[in-house]
């Protein structure tokens, strides 16, 4: 059977197809589409296979662990900065190892189309000493998915799938299977001693684990993933990983005169490696976003071919590969392209017209203009655009939840006012923690808790905290007396301005939750309700 499918989309028929008991994620693009899919499938809902959104990655692996640990299937999925949060427990699961199969899917964003930086999820795999998966097609992305979860059950180590943009959000043509995998059974054979990690269990897995690193390049090295095919000019070799394989094979239309190994799947081949660099004058790596393979290459492999790529201005170090920049790297010439047209007008991105979130910075950028030092921490979300014209209304945007401990440092510097502003989704995800470390301390900081009932920046998904923000805070210890909840409209806008002045006034922690629905929620909303009193 054959489907039109994005690389998301393969990623999670291929997880349902291979028996999934249970997706676990925090939106995040470009992997949302991932549990997207996943929830909006009939199998999945016949199967009651788990597909709720969690309140962070942590979370959400930490899950996945527990679903392993009772012998069942599970799938975590995020971006690339997503895997920061979960290190923890994503390098330890290693040390855990597997009853069911796990697949982390962390979906890099070369470019940083929608990010704060260009990080490699491959050497996190490295670091944690688990296979590597890296598909070069939907078609491959499908197919890898199930046999990453073989593999994670017949090796007992989770596996990391590794994408990037153009592969999550490109579509082709994916033969799938006729029928699905049944899930497992529920089962009591995970060895307690691997999963509790005192010291003495730690450093038996950890030699265990470390002895394994040969079996696992053996079996990359036999993978049909990994491809060696031979070429008649050995005065350059090629290696291309995960999506970069099809830049090259465009730029030679199928037929290239060159050794060319295509890597999909690590540890690295070494054996494969070291024939081409034994055998080629040169060795042009072309992998999309950090130089992984080509630093592994240097200095490591014997030969005298000389290693070429991003680390030596044969391709550009950082953003996106294209086949345009690939073609030049091979001394080819690129494809005409069209000529930029100078009548187009760059439209940099904005919030909506009418978001709850423009009253809130209006109302705050009134009342800081009595401030001339007032310093806004800001975070991660729809409101980050709030830096941009016309608010230029924050000071700061680092990483999920790090306005309110920023905010706080910077009061224990002796910063007065110090301002952090985060959205509902993020304050659950990561600001609960630091708004804890302000209440313990008492630090004069105002922090606004910008409320859209949702997680509007990737499309809208549930919120973990929706209607329960004032509860958290107060069980957090913030004195009700500065919990403080206003609806951000123009017509509000003296109260706001003057809940924000008292606040920023008040020495110790107060918190102002300006409360609207996002309004693309909320026309989706509208439809849902009048499509149900159509069908009434």
């Amino acid at each position: 059977m054959k489907k039109l499918l994005l690389g998301d989309e393969a990623i999670a028929q291929g997880a349902l197809d291979a028996g999934l008991s249970g997706v676990y994620a925090y939106p995040g693009t470009p992997s949302t589409e991932i549990t997207e899919y996943i929830q909006g499938s009939s199998l999945a809902i016949e199967r009651g296979v788990h597909r709720n959104w969690c309140t962070n990655e942590k979370t959400a692996m930490e899950a996945a662990l527990g679903m392993s640990y009772m012998g069942k299937r599970a799938l975590v999925c995020m971006k690339h900065v997503g895997l920061n949060v979960c290190a923890d427990p994503f390098v330890n699961s290693a040390m855990t190892g597997t009853n069911g199969g796990i697949v982390v899917v962390a979906a890099d964003d070369p470019s940083m189309h929608s990010s704060q930086d260009e990080q490699d999820s491959r050497f996190y795999g490295r670091f944690a000493m688990v296979p590597i998966f890296e598909p070069s097609s939907q078609q491959e992305a499908y197919d890898m998915i199930i046999e990453a979860f073989d593999y994670s059950e017949q090796v007992h180590l989770p596996v990391l799938m590794r994408i990037t943009t153009r592969m999550a959000h490109s579509r082709a043509v994916v033969e799938v299977k006729e029928s699905a995998r049944e899930q497992n059974a529920l089962n009591y054979d995970s060895v307690a001693a691997n999963w509790v990690l005192l010291p003495v269990n730690a450093r038996r897995r950890n030699d265990y684990v470390t002895s394994q690193q040969k079996a696992l390049e053996e079996d990359a090295a036999a993978s049909p993933s990994n491809v060696y095919t031979d070429g008649a000019d050995h005065s350059m070799g090629i290696i291309a990983t995960g999506i970069a394989y099809n830049y090259v094979c465009e730029c030679f239309k199928g037929n290239c005169p060159y050794p060319l190994l295509k890597i999909s799947r690590y540890p690295l081949p070494k054996a494969l490696v070291r024939r081409m660099t034994a055998e080629c004058e040169s060795v042009l790596v072309v992998e999309e976003g950090q130089p992984v393979v080509e630093e592994m290459l240097r200095g490591v492999m014997p030969g005298d071919a000389v290693i070429k790529g991003r680390m030596t201005g044969e391709l550009p170090r950082t953003g996106e590969l294209s086949p345009d920049c690939v073609a030049v790297a091979l001394g080819l010439k690129p494809e005409q392209g069209y000529e930029k047209c100078d009548d187009v007008v760059g439209r940099p991105p904005a919030l909506c017209k009418g978001c709850g979130h423009r009253d809130m910075y209006t109302a705050l950028n009134e009342v800081l203009r009595e401030y001339p030092n007032a310093r806004v921490f800001g975070d991660i979300g729809c409101y980050t655009l709030g830096f941009l014209s016309p608010f230029h209304a924050i000071h700061s945007c680092v990483d999920m939840g790090a306005s309110i401990t920023m905010a706080k440092g910077a009061a224990d510097a002796g910063q007065w006012p110090a301002v952090a502003v985060i959205g509902d989704s993020t304050f659950t995800h990561s600001g609960m923690t630091g708004l804890l470390d302000a209440v313990n301390e008492n630090a004069n900081i105002t922090v606004i808790i910008s409320d859209n009932l949702t997680t509007a920046m990737t499309g809208g998904q549930d919120s973990a905290g929706t209607n329960k923000f004032e509860a958290i805070c107060r069980g957090l210890g913030v004195d009700d007396a500065h919990l403080r909840v206003v609806v951000p409209l123009p017509k509000n806008m003296p109260e706001i301005t003057a809940v924000i002045r008292e606040e920023i006034e008040y020495k110790g922690v107060s918190v102002i939750i300006p409360r609207r629905e996002c309004l693309q929620t909320l026309q989706r909303h509208l439809k849902q309700k009048k499509a149900k009193e159509a069908q009434k």
